[in-house]
């Protein structure tokens, strides 16, 4: 059953309802919700604005974050109860990668590496993945001043650093959502096919399309 996995982590790229989700399986499961704030990076909204200017800043506070996360990890009890995050530790160097130059990623890595982060592995990742059209008309929908100066290049090329994570990855059990297709939130019947699908999983990699159900 899904209400067997300890840790769910839920993941996939600005504007695709890993929040959302999150909040509502925590919600009906009785879990413990732990949520990424990137609203108090003070330096998110300047990035947008102007990426190259703010892009070490702006990663070097997510990643002092994520160490506080992983202390705070440390100190939860996940062997009793359920925990349900909207992001995963991993995916701060996904984005360091993707936004700092050659320099910027060497000072990046040393401090990782001398910070050990070294977060628990979810028993399950749900990877949301949407594309530009969704992202940005759910962008707009939330209404978060800051992120309507995203560029469609930068969620572009994030969908697509997404993409190669997931691709490779065998750490957990993955179940990829095809979230254009379904409205987990406000749709009775497209959670609840969620939940099932889940429900059906061990381990391994498994995809959920709400249109194949239809058929």
């Amino acid at each position: 059953m899904a209400r067997d996995f300890r840790y769910i982590v839920i993941e996939g790229p600005i504007g695709v309802g890993k929040t959302s989700l999150a909040t509502k399986l925590a919600l009906d499961f009785g879990s413990d919700l732990l949520l990424e704030k990137a609203e108090e990076n003070p330096f998110l909204a300047s990035f947008y604005k102007n990426p190259r200017q703010y892009a070490l800043s702006t990663q070097l506070h997510f990643l002092l974050q994520r160490a506080q996360q992983v202390q705070d990890f440390r100190q939860a009890d996940l062997f009793h109860g359920s925990h349900i995050a909207d992001f995963m530790v991993d995916k701060d160097r996904l984005f360091a990668e993707m936004t700092l130059n050659n320099d910027e990623l060497k000072l990046y890595q040393q401090i990782y590496a001398h910070l050990t982060l070294d977060a628990p592995r979810p028993d399950l990742v749900i990877y949301l993945q949407a594309p530009l059209d969704t992202l940005r008309e759910r962008i707009a929908h939330r209404g978060i001043g800051y992120e309507q100066q995203i560029r469609d290049e930068y969620l572009l090329r994030l969908s697509e650093s997404y993409t190669r994570f997931f691709h490779d990855y065998d750490d957990s059990a993955l179940l990829t959502v095809n979230a254009q297709s379904v409205d987990l939130i406000n749709n009775a019947d497209d959670y609840q096919a969620l939940l099932d699908k889940i429900d059906a999983i061990h381990s391994g990699r498994h995809y959920f399309n709400q249109s194949s159900f239809s058929l």
